[in-house]
């Protein structure tokens, strides 16, 4: 059995029951090297929630001048993302291979350049409702590091890449429906 998160890097937000629990992504990779858990309270209910997390199929909503080759996510909805089917591309490295609406996203890296700096990686994005207006969104990332050199080097430097990049995408995508909600003010 894996050990539970040690550091920021490995965890960012998720409670202990949460990293606990079992994720989708968990039958995709088996055995792993190593688990990541990013999660954030948003004001909203699942139904929004999973619609923004569906526009991952265009954008990473991370930081775009890494990410996105400088283009903007976008900050509106775009009609007909909300149509998910297995196999689809998800921000142009990861294939959706397992959804259930208004629950939960999984996705498997299958682009073969990105596997050979980063490995085999698969993440689930689970959203646990609190109540009708609020709820969790926590990503489980399992990773299996590149063998040879390049995993040597990802092990130290992968988690602490992946936090920044998807606290930024999970702060994002709060911002964006907390927006819509009307629960912040857009500056």
């Amino acid at each position: 059995m894996k050990t539970l998160p040690r550091s920021l890097a490995d965890n960012w937000g998720a409670t202990a029951s949460e990293r606990m629990m079992s994720f989708p992504c968990d039958h995709y990779l088996t055995p792993y090297d190593v688990s990541y858990f990013r999660a954030v309270s948003v004001q909203a209910p699942a139904p929004i929630v999973f619609r923004w997390l569906c526009q991952l199929r265009v954008a990473p909503y991370s930081y775009d001048w890494i990410d996105n080759r400088g283009r903007r996510s976008p900050r509106v909805l775009i009609p007909g993302l909300e149509q998910l089917q297995v196999g689809q591309r998800v921000c142009s490295i990861f294939d959706l291979v397992n959804f259930e609406p208004d629950r939960h996203l999984t996705l498997l890296l299958k682009d073969k350049r990105a596997q050979m700096f980063f490995g085999e990686v698969t993440i689930s994005y689970v959203i646990f409702p609190q109540d009708d207006v609020r709820c969790r969104l926590v990503a489980k990332v399992l990773v299996r590091y590149p063998p040879g050199f390049i995993g040597t080097m990802m092990r130290p430097m992968l988690s602490w890449g992946d936090f920044v990049m998807m606290r930024k995408q999970l702060l994002t995508f709060k911002y964006l429906v907390e927006q819509q909600m009307g629960c912040v003010t857009s500056s």
